[in-house]
């Protein structure tokens, strides 16, 4: 979640507003208007189907990431519990909410010491990088990886919506040098991520210039935090504000396809309005090593531990669907595949 949201009271409207109330963004993800060619003689089995891959080194069973959402409250801690021991079951990668609610007070590290039940799960620290023009620096991005004991650390990148609330941290001049910094000096992989309004190709490769080791598109057509921070505005004029941005961003395809046609090299996480499998096989295609999700785990989650099982258990099921019936046995030839446009 935001970096706005850094204490408890913040952080449990988040959950709530994002569990009650209509906060999808006004624009769409651009991923259903492509296609797949359908193959009706795929010539493969399905149980010959594999989703396998690795990422920063770890073997998946699939590429599949609970996107970062949340941490710095009781239900918060709960829910990265069972989020955590899902994706350690099922082998697959995780990203903790911002981290800094527990800088700021340890109380709150509860919420974010998950290995004790993913042991052995793909696990990303976070801290908004705005932070670092805060007085935050290598010192405190270094406790957020030894509290996750975290394979790496997402800073993420929320501008708009820190400038639609009047708590808002918006000095993002001079940030980039400072996340060069940090890159240079953690010991583990710096992926930088947006939280709903997408990266350009021109921004992400200043971020890879800088060492930033991935980048997560996290595009706009799911969750609009500036819907999120509407819904918690404390006047009309702060909910008008914020409401003005319904349809801002870049939307998930479009900033996935634009990064993977200028740094092919980089690997790519697509986030951003992903409701199941098969929009998870098209951002394979159009270069994604891993795509997040995190709205349909966070009602998962509000639902029971075992929904959160069955919801990624579905999620592959569909993912190894779309790539039988494309007629990719691997995810190396899925990305092969080709995607068509309708319009």
């Amino acid at each position: 979640m935001s970096e706005v949201a850094h204490t408890p009271s913040r952080k449990a409207d988040h959950i709530r507003v994002n569990l009650e109330q209509d906060v999808r963004s006004g624009l769409s993800t651009g991923l259903e208007r492509l296609h797949f060619t359908h193959r009706a003689l795929p010539d493969l089995n399905l149980d010959d189907v594999d989703a396998g891959c690795a990422f920063l080194g770890k073997p998946l069973a699939a590429p599949l990431l609970i996107s970062s959402m949340t941490g710095g409250t009781e239900q918060a801690t709960r829910i990265n519990m069972m989020l955590a021991e899902a994706a350690q079951s099922a082998r697959i990668a995780i990203g903790l909410g911002s981290q800094r609610v527990a800088l700021e007070d340890p109380h709150w590290e509860a919420s974010f010491r998950v290995r004790s039940v993913a042991p052995d799960a793909l696990l990303f620290a976070n801290l908004g990088a705005v932070q670092l023009n805060y007085g935050y620096g290598i010192t405190e991005c270094s406790r957020a990886v030894e509290m996750a004991s975290a394979d790496a650390l997402f800073l993420h990148l929320n501008p708009l919506q820190e400038a639609v609330v009047p708590e808002g941290n918006t000095r993002f001049a001079g940030l980039l040098p400072r996340i060069e910094a940090v890159c240079r000096a953690l010991p583990v992989p710096v992926i930088v991520k947006e939280v709903g309004w997408g990266i350009s190709a021109d921004d992400a490769r200043r971020l890879v210039d800088a060492g930033v080791a991935a980048i997560d598109v996290a595009g706009a057509g799911g969750t609009s935090w500036t819907q999120v921070e509407m819904h918690r505005a404390s006047s009309r004029d702060q909910a008008e504000l914020a409401a003005a941005f319904l349809d801002w961003g870049i939307p998930t395809a479009t900033a996935l396809r634009d990064i993977h046609q200028a740094l092919p090299a980089i690997p790519l996480i697509a986030s951003g309005g992903l409701q199941n499998g098969v929009d998870l096989a098209k951002c394979i295609t159009l270069g994604a090593s891993l795509g997040g999700m995190a709205g349909p785990f966070l009602r998962s989650a509000a639902e029971s531990p075992q929904a959160i099982h069955d919801r990624i258990r579905l999620t592959i099921a569909q993912l190894r669907v779309a790539m039988f019936a494309a007629g990719c046995a691997t995810l190396d030839t899925l990305r092969q595949a080709k995607l068509w446009a309708d319009g």
